[in-house]
Order: C-alpha cells, then structure tokens, then sequence
C-alpha cells in the first residue's frame, strides 16, 4: 500500500464523538515512550503527523487520522504512562476500554512493543484483555534497529513462547524500526489485505 493522502481529522475521549461515516479503523496503542508517534509518521510518511515528545503520556485523546481517503488510522493514549494524576489514568483508561468495546468500525489494533525489552507484565495484561473481550489485534516491535538480527528473532522468539503459554495461537506480529523503516511494508500490507476483505465480504451482503 502506498500512501497518498494523511490527515488529522479530530481528537476527543468520547467514543460517542467518534466520526460517524463506516470507514475501516485500526487503532495503535502501547505503553508510553514505546515509539508509537515516530512509528505513525513512519508508516504514513509524514514528518509530524503525530506528535512526538521526549515526555511519555503525550498523547492523551483518540486521535482519527484520514488515511489514503479510505480508513482511519487512530493513535491512542499509552496504558501504564508516568506523570499523569490517578484520576486522569483512571478517565483515560475508561476512554481506551470503552473505544475498543463499543467502536463498531474498529478492525483491528496494533499492540506496540520495545523489542528490546523481555516479555513486561502491563503489555501481557493488556493483550489477555484485548482477548478476552475478542478485539483483534496484531503485535508490532518497535525499535529494531537498536538490535542486531541474531538478538531481533531471540527476542521476538521469547515473546511467542511467553505467549504461547496462555494462547492457543499467536496474533499476527511485526517487526519494525522508526527511523529505518522496517517492516513497514508489512504493516500496511497487512491493512491492505484486511481491507480488501472487508471489502469483498460487504459485496456479498
């Protein structure tokens, strides 16, 4: 996929104030300072398209960005941020939980992790719920680069094995770099793919 067209469209911590059109959605979400900004603009091409900040927890709304005139990509606020007071943790999380048990246009999310880290509990827990509330969802690594091959698959590796002990099967999952563009091909491939079937199903009804 190639793309031709990115813009904001609108931010807000209400599900109900959501763009209202049918348009495919794929949301992007993970801890704070895990490179999801940097990744957004990657993936679209855009320098600035979404905000980044060397303070974790910048993002702090659903934020729908108009993607090649077809589908909304929407970057989420991190789960597990620092510096915010418990109360706002408390109405972010509720934003977060109710977008992804009432957004009907969402196909699926992307659960970012730093690669170079084990296996943390917070991205494990978060991922049990995406499952048992039946969201589907992908995995992306971020960070590559800052790795050596040999250590990329001995790390990506030990993730599956961790999850393999609470899941039947793994969710899709790819490997990818910020600043040198790996695996971005893959990611929107991915979404492309997803789209056409969305496509040839609605067809069909």
């Amino acid at each position: 996929m190639k793309i031709k067209s990115a813009e904001f469209i609108v931010s807000n911590s209400e599900v109900a104030k959501c763009p209202k059109n049918n348009l495919p959605e794929y949301a992007f979400i993970g801890r704070s300072n895990v490179g999801k900004s940097s990744l957004i603009n990657m993936l679209t091409d855009r320098k600035s398209l979404a905000k980044t900040s060397g303070r974790p927890g910048k993002t702090q709304l659903i934020n729908h960005f108009l993607i090649n005139e077809n589908w909304h990509l929407v970057d989420l606020p991190g789960y597990g941020y620092a510096r915010v007071s418990k109360s706002s943790k408390k109405k972010f999380q509720k934003f977060i939980t109710d977008y992804f048990e009432k957004r009907q246009q969402l196909v699926s999310a992307f659960v970012l992790v730093d690669i170079r880290h084990k296996p943390q509990p917070i991205d494990l827990e978060f991922m049990k719920y995406m499952g048992e509330s039946e969201i589907p969802f992908g995995i992306i690594f971020t960070k590559a680069d800052k790795l050596k091959p040999k250590a990329i698959e001995r790390h990506v590796d030990e993730y599956c094995q961790e999850l393999l002990k609470f899941w039947e099967e793994l969710p899709p999952y790819f490997v990818t770099s910020a600043s040198n563009y790996i695996g971005k091909d893959d990611v929107l491939n991915f979404i492309e793919d997803t789209n056409e079937e969305i496509e040839q199903l609605r067809s069909q009804n």
